[in-house]
């Protein structure tokens, strides 16, 4: 996915993203071992969507935070 669709997502809509990325990462490392990966590329992308979400996750987090210290 690119970054600009990931950010329209909810942070729900992110974290169920997440968990499904992380089920096929396993799926994919689980074809690798087993010799039958047709596209070893795919996990890198599955690597990086997945580090996407997680700092688009950090990043809500922070603007939040940021948001909350304002007003003390």
């Amino acid at each position: 996915m690119k970054i600009n669709e990931l950010r329209e997502l909810t942070d729900d809509e992110l974290k169920q993203q997440l968990e499904d990325f992380k089920e096929e990462l396993f799926n994919l490392r689980f074809q690798k071992s087993m010799n039958r990966l047709e596209n070893p590329m795919r996990i890198k992308d599955i690597k990086r969507n997945i580090a996407q979400i997680h700092t688009l996750l950090t990043e809500r987090e922070k603007s939040l935070n940021l948001r909350g210290n304002d007003g003390k």
